[in-house]
């Protein structure tokens, strides 16, 4: 990290005037205006001096008051509370903190293992968390409930599958639940690793909008565990901790056993209430027929803030994830100050997409536009500019008209759209375009495309691997920056193609995802 408070007001300063005063980095090398305006948006935005833009916090109202002023100097409408610019909402954060909270297997009254928190387990607060656990090990396999049937007063240890066809976390925790289960631990699946599981966890917090219902299961601790930690875990069970993952991996029958010793936990619990605000604006379309209508383009502001150092570095700048996206409908604004679409465009510049798309929901659930009026949503999110861009993969390219017009936008480009062939990972619903689709308003996002086996697929899993969520998503990463410039210019496209259609969108029929008559 940079030590940069000069430089905060600096960047600040510039920004609220209307442009943007960046880091002297690498905006000074890129050649194409239109790329070279967007990344000193990202520069502005997630520096350190931005502190992450975590939920709520001063970093991110910084953050917050540059989007707002961009705006303004685009000549776009203030869409939020009250005639201005934020949406507020109210959230309630439960923590547990990691000075206090201690967890280990004790093998007897003198001989325990301590396992490292945030490292080799990790836990998900509730506000009705039990703050101490003290409980015999048993492994469960997959954790079906008929894998549950003497589970009562156990710690239950299960194999946290994303695979088709096994049990979700949901179906999990429920079973647990239900069995009277002292507590649950989910292990990684390492095989798993079109999306590999990432170690440290940046903190162990709960954000939800306030007043949301708690889980079912709220007082039952559910944690998650390494396959490192798991394999200490399993010492002296008889079965073989790497056969165990491997046949986990594999979607093959599990066994149940039990493991040794107590799992002994102590949980440092803490609560507070605050608020947290979306950036909403309006471009008024042009013409007199459509611009009663909103063409919704969205994108996520907050980030992780700081957390759990890694590599000596604590700040979690969230630069792709997603600053640099909220920079592209900024340019989006910019580029038609003078040139207004036929439909009108509704920004939203979204908080507490990390924590559960709140932003987004807060905003579908409390429209500041007519939500009936809402034709659709293009979500900026999930995209990872790090080789040439002739593929991308398309969320819900089969289930709205939005899929056809994106194909048609691609094949004037030379960029070919695909489906998502990992559904496993489940993007579909990890973005802010999915509460749109549940309130039965088309929505899609892109990632990235590449070719199985090639250079482009080894940079994706290592971004996965080594900056998601990570401190190292910060403007020091790799960058194809053409690749970057032809995304934004085929997202232009794209939405000028659907604001300006005669036909508002519409969802496929069969969809599985179109709401029900």
């Amino acid at each position: 990290m940079r030590s940069a408070s000069a430089l905060a007001a600096l960047i600040l300063a510039g920004a609220l005037a209307g442009g943007v005063q960046a880091e002297p980095l690498r905006s000074a090398g890129i050649t194409d205006p239109d790329t070279k305006a967007w990344w000193q948006i990202a520069e502005a935005i997630s520096g350190d001096a931005m502190e992450g833009r975590d939920i709520g916090s001063p970093g991110y109202d910084r953050a917050a008051d540059i989007v707002a002023a961009r705006f303004k100097a685009a000549g776009l409408k203030p869409a939020g509370d009250n005639g201005g610019w934020f949406q507020v909402f109210p959230v309630h954060e439960s923590r547990v903190e990691s000075e206090g909270t201690s967890i280990a297997i004790a093998y007897s009254a003198r001989q325990t293992r301590a396992l490292t928190f945030l490292h080799d387990i990790s836990v998900r607060p509730t506000d009705t968390l039990a703050t101490k656990l003290d409980a015999p090990l048993t492994f469960r396999g997959y954790c079906a409930p008929r894998d549950l049937t003497d589970a009562k007063g156990k710690v239950v240890v299960c194999f946290n599958t994303k695979r088709a066809g096994l049990t979700t976390a949901g179906q999990r925790i429920a079973a647990a639940g239900a069995a009277g289960a002292a507590g649950l631990i989910q292990v990684d699946d390492p095989y798993f690793t079109i999306e590999p599981p990432r170690w440290p966890a940046a903190y162990a917090r709960t954000v939800a909008i306030a007043g949301t219902p708690a889980p079912v299961a709220a007082t039952l601790p559910v944690m998650t565990m390494s396959a490192a930690a798991f394999k200490v875990l399993a010492v002296g069970s008889d079965h073989d901790p790497d056969e165990v993952l491997k046949l986990g991996g594999e979607k093959q029958p599990l066994p149940s056993f039990d493991l040794l010793g107590h799992l002994q936990a102590q949980f440092h619990l803490t609560t507070r209430d605050y608020t947290a605000k979306n950036v909403i604006a309006v471009l008024p379309g042009r013409d007199p027929a459509l611009k009663s209508q909103y063409l919704a383009l969205s994108a996520h502001l907050d980030g992780y803030g700081f957390g759990e150092p890694v590599k000596g570095d604590g700040l979690y700048n969230g630069t792709l994830d997603d600053a640099a996206y909220v920079g592209t409908l900024i340019r989006f604004a910019d580029k038609h100050k003078a040139t207004p679409l036929r439909r009108s465009i509704v920004f939203g510049v979204f908080t507490g997409e990390e924590k559960g798309l709140l932003g987004a929901h807060w905003f579908v659930d409390h429209p500041t536009v007519p939500k009936a009026d809402i034709v659709a949503d293009l979500n900026l999110d999930q995209l990872r500019p790090l080789f040439p861009l002739e593929l991308l993969t398309e969320l819900a390219v089969d289930d709205t008209s939005l899929g056809t017009t994106a194909r048609a936008v691609g094949a004037t480009m030379g960029i070919r759209i695909q489906p998502d062939p990992e559904p496993e990972r489940t993007l579909l619903t990890r973005a802010d375009h999915y509460p749109f689709m549940q309130a039965g308003i088309p929505g899609t996002g892109f990632i990235f495309g590449y070719v199985a086996g090639t250079e482009a697929e080894r940079r994706y899993r290592e971004w996965y691997q080594v900056r998601y969520h990570r401190p190292q998503d910060d403007l020091t990463q790799p960058m194809d920056f053409e690749a970057a410039g032809k995304f934004n210019r085929f997202f232009y496209k794209l939405a000028e193609t659907v604001a300006d259609s005669d036909q508002r969108p519409s969802w496929v029929a069969g969809s599985k995802l179109a709401p029900k008559p």
